[in-house]
């Protein structure tokens, strides 16, 4: 082989042969530049904190409360011994109450309610009439009006959000305005003159003038639903003292007790 070619060859392989080595370089320092390290999420330490629900829980602000509350009432006289029957009076109850509220879900409430209750029945007599063989009737129109003040232990039992449960239990004091009996007597004349001579009533007076205490003491038990600013609460009261304010007999006995079904806004 002549010796010019086989120099022109070898030439030619050597300068392919750096061409890609030079070009195996260039791409491998190409990636180095692109490679960049993997994206790793970074997780938030406090989600999975065990004391972070701890905290939540046991977090607590001192606060007024404001509400104000209106609903359905019905009262029982419970009568023993007494000129008139047990009745049941409805109404209606309206007023506002102030929750200071208390670590662990605890609150103390207060508050001034004004309740106005009605009653229709009637009562019969037996006639002192010799003629008349039929029993006499008084008809009894009553009309209570009430101040209230509660004093409420409160428990509340997150549920959902914003929504709650709520337990409550303690003393109220109801005083009593006023209690009208606007009777209508269907009596003939010996049985008007014999009832007075009992010390019955046959014509409209206020019971709370000289017949019943004013001051009612009540224990009450109750509970609802709370959603946001607003509760829905039921519950009842246990007359705990005796209304009658001259006893004839020692058996004499009245006491009041109620329930009560309302509805509350937050201001």
């Amino acid at each position: 082989m002549h010796p010019i070619y086989d120099n022109t060859v070898l030439m030619g392989k050597k300068k392919f042969g750096l061409l890609v080595l030079l070009a195996s370089l260039s791409i491998i320092s190409s990636m180095a530049d692109n490679t960049t390290p993997p994206a790793y999420q970074i997780a938030d330490h406090t989600f999975f904190d065990p004391t972070r629900k701890a905290e939540k829980e046991h977090s607590y602000r001192f606060r007024v409360e404001y509400r104000i509350e209106v609903g359905y009432a019905q009262d029982l006289q419970h009568v023993r011994d007494l000129s008139f029957p047990s009745p049941h009076l409805y109404g209606a109850r309206i007023g506002a109450s102030f929750t200071f509220t208390l670590p662990l879900h605890f609150g103390l409430q207060t508050g001034l309610h004004y309740a106005i209750l009605g009653s229709k029945y009637d009562q019969h007599w037996r006639s002192m009439n010799v003629a008349n063989t039929q029993t006499e009737i008084i008809t009894h129109h009553l009309i209570a009006h009430n101040l209230v003040i509660p004093v409420r232990a409160y428990y509340t039992v997150p549920v959902w959000k914003e929504l709650n449960l709520f337990f409550f239990t303690g003393p109220q004091l109801q005083i009593g305005l006023a209690q009208n009996d606007n009777l209508d007597a269907f009596l003939s004349e010996e049985t008007k003159s014999w009832l007075e001579t009992k010390g019955i009533h046959t014509s409209p007076y206020d019971r709370m003038a000289d017949e019943l205490v004013r001051a009612s003491v009540q224990w009450g038990l109750g509970g609802g639903l709370e959603w946001d600013r607003y509760r829905l609460q039921a519950g009842y009261d246990f007359g705990l003292n005796n209304l009658v304010k001259h006893k004839q007999t020692a058996n004499q006995y009245m006491s009041q007790w109620g329930m009560l079904i309302s509805f509350c806004y937050l201001f």
